[in-house]
């Protein structure tokens, strides 16, 4: 690292956090702070959620999976084959009256159609779950910043959870959102000048072609169902366990959900989830296609591929930047990398807050919160849950042979569950409180069972399919049996189907199209 790339890392730091301090000035409540004011376009929502969910985990683990990892290249692309289908049905069916409800958290929705126990509860789950997996983030990009800045990893967690957390405390959802936009903006710059770069010290497209591993092309084993150790990335386990995890993810996540409440419409919101349902994959494909071009690279050039430890393929990314790219060009890559990490942590953070304060603190105060006492736990909580995650980061980061594997490991064990609790909530109108609970802690359960008794048995992705599965049948089953009209009075007023023709019928073909050109891909050599 030069002065060079030093000076771009300090103005990078400093810009964010000028730019939300100018965001804070129009802060009177907590609807400004946790919503923008609901008048956030759908360009920006869409491009916020973008850059949470491919971050710095994308942008590091990824081209190792896809280049360096056993058993792993472009099949990786085979995750995105749920989102289409998971845009369908939120777009359909949750998303509409989580926005319709005017609450902050989408956890107090299920106070009004349940008992408070059972939003409790989500809240929580969803507390531990994403405060984990984001101590996995801070952890991911603390590994690069190690690297590269040569300090301890202790340090560069430190600094990367201060910077975070104060432009994340002063700034709130809009800090989050408009910081997400050029951060979504700097990684495309990142994932570009890696690739070209690699190319380039290749010799050309013909050497790259000339050594590339074949056997990473293919994306599609039909033949794999998800059972049993090198079955795991199979068609049907990636599309039916995705759409699990993408429609919890996207539809029944605070981190996500909170964007698609700020933005100015129903209409906005359904374009901020068509952008997601139709760019992420184009996107995943760039950086998938680094990873090829890094171990290619790698291959022909031993000495960097002596470089990358073998019981770590997520260096590969941060140590082509360090040692061949020129000064000026490493600190812009440093910069995408901590933009990408960046937009995952301060969503959280925000979200984490929401949470914690719509859904233990307020139903809990005895009167009523003034403007300004409101958002002053909002941001105490942000600054609670900074500190939390950054600690996490000390202890969640070898969960999985790569960091992007332990994020969705974890988020695994509870989307479905979460998922089934929207879904009975919303589409049903005979489940009860007992009936929702005893639901959910099955599908916990569960999951967790299959984890310590069945991991390598059962490909984690299926956790999304049986949670859910589970806390449906479990929690509609016993509402069923055990009748309580106490139990289900809160029931909301079920408005028509709001089902999308056009945005259906967009995304049905799309994913038909990844699929096909996915599948494509291994006959093109």
């Amino acid at each position: 690292m030069t002065g060079l790339d030093w000076t771009i890392v300090v103005v990078y730091f400093f810009g964010l956090i000028g730019m939300s301090y100018y965001l804070s000035k129009g802060q009177t409540d907590h609807q400004d702070y946790y919503l923008g004011g609901r008048n956030i376009g759908w360009k920006s929502v869409g491009l916020s959620a973008m850059a949470t969910q491919l971050g710095a985990i994308s942008f590091i683990s990824a081209p190792a999976f896809v280049g360096l990892r056993e058993n792993g290249g472009l099949k990786w692309l085979s995750y995105e084959f749920g989102v289409p289908l998971a845009m369908i049905f939120l777009i359909s069916f949750i998303v509409p009256p989580l926005y319709k409800s005017g609450v902050v958290s989408i956890y107090g929705y299920l106070e009004k159609r349940f008992a408070g126990s059972t939003s409790v509860f989500v809240s929580v789950v969803f507390q531990i779950s994403r405060s984990l997996s984001t101590g996995v983030t801070i952890y991911a990009l603390a590994l690069v910043l190690s690297a590269a800045l040569g300090i301890p990893i202790w340090v560069t967690i430190f600094i990367t959870g201060l910077v975070t957390i104060i432009y994340d405390m002063m700034g709130g959802m809009k800090a989050v959102i408009y910081s997400d936009v050029i951060q979504m903006s700097i990684l495309f710059v990142g994932i570009f000048i890696c690739s070209l770069f690699a190319l380039y010290l290749l010799g050309g497209w013909d050497t790259f072609m000339a050594n590339l591993d074949v056997t990473r092309l293919k994306v599609i084993n039909f033949k794999g169902l998800g059972i049993g150790k090198g079955n795991e990335f199979g068609f049907w386990p990636m599309v039916i366990g995705g759409f699990f995890l993408y429609a919890s993810y996207y539809g029944c996540d605070q981190t996500q959900v909170q964007r698609q409440l700020s933005a100015r419409n129903l209409k906005e919101v359904r374009h901020s989830m068509m952008l997601n349902g139709l760019g992420r994959f184009p996107v995943v494909l760039l950086y998938c296609t680094m990873g090829l071009f890094l171990a290619t690279f790698a291959v022909t050039h031993p000495a960097f591929q002596a470089m990358i430890p073998e019981d770590n393929p997520d260096m590969m990314v941060p140590l082509f930047i360090i040692h061949y790219l020129p000064a000026g060009l490493t600190g812009l890559l440093i910069v995408a990398i901590l933009a990408a990490a960046m937009s995952s942590l301060d969503s959280s953070l925000n979200s984490l807050s929401a949470a914690s304060v719509q859904d233990l603190v307020v139903r809990n105060t005895k009167r009523s919160l003034t403007n300004q006492e409101h958002l002053r736990y909002s941001k105490l909580f942000t600054l609670f849950w900074g500190i939390v995650c950054t600690l996490m980061a000390f202890a969640v980061g070898n969960i999985s042979p790569t960091v992007i594997e332990a994020i969705n490991k974890v988020g695994s064990l509870f989307f479905g569950p979460i998922l089934a609790t929207f879904i009975l909530a919303i589409l049903t109108k005979k489940t009860h409180t007992l009936g929702v609970n005893t639901g959910l802690l099955a599908g916990v359960l569960l999951n967790f069972g299959l984890w310590i008794f069945a991991g390598d048995l059962v490909f984690w992705f299926w956790w999304n399919f049986t949670g859910a599965v589970t806390t449906i049948v479990v929690g509609y089953g016993l509402s069923r049996i055990i009748q309580d009209s106490d139990q289900i009075k809160k029931v909301l007023h079920f408005e028509a189907i709001d089902f999308r023709k056009k945005e259906t019928l967009i995304l049905t073909l799309y994913f038909f199209a990844i699929v096909i050109f996915s599948g494509s891909l291994a006959f093109l050599i």
